[in-house]
């Protein structure tokens, strides 16, 4: 038996989860942006909003080395306004929507240098694109958690839950 995992499938389901959080967060309001996120953090990032800001900068950002452009200051976007968030949200994933549909086919394997911090690394495109999805995976996990510990409950945003390999999925 074949199995195929594509990275739509991720995208379909962080979309899913962006949605999911979106109205959560809707219904909550500013005031769980304003959660801390404790005292073990390095001073970057301070709380959930920053946070959730933080996931889609770095989409941007991956897009835009990618592209060899200036990088995205996110600091303009309020941590604080849960729609301001989230429509940068949906202008990250279009902007990697549109690499992905435009981007030269022969060039996701071509090691480009980057520079991440003080550190350069040589990465190709496709490790980019893949590591801006996990990294929000990862993240998002992250937000609940501290949602939880704060005493937020945010609902389940498991894959299991979630629309991706549903049977009305089966074309993906």
């Amino acid at each position: 038996m074949t199995f195929a995992l594509e990275l739509e499938h991720l995208l379909g389901y962080s979309d899913w989860e962006r949605g999911q959080w979106h109205a959560w967060f809707r219904e909550q309001g500013a005031g769980a942006l304003a959660v801390g996120l404790g005292p073990n953090g390095d001073g970057r990032v301070n709380t959930i909003g920053e946070l959730v800001r933080h996931i889609f900068a770095a989409e941007q950002r991956y897009v835009e080395r990618i592209e060899g452009g200036p990088l995205t200051d996110p600091a303009s976007i309020p941590a604080d306004d849960v729609e301001a968030v989230f429509a940068f949200g949906r202008r990250s994933r279009e902007t990697l929507r549109h690499l992905l549909a435009t981007f030269p086919t022969k060039r996701w394997d071509e090691p480009q240098q980057i520079q991440m911090g003080t550190h350069t690394r040589t990465v190709t495109p496709r490790k980019l694109v893949l590591q801006a999805v996990t990294h929000e995976i990862r993240h998002w996990a992250q937000v609940a958690t501290l949602l939880r510990v704060s005493g937020r409950k945010s609902g389940p945003r498991d894959l299991l839950v979630s629309p991706v390999f549903d049977p009305a999925d089966a074309g993906h």
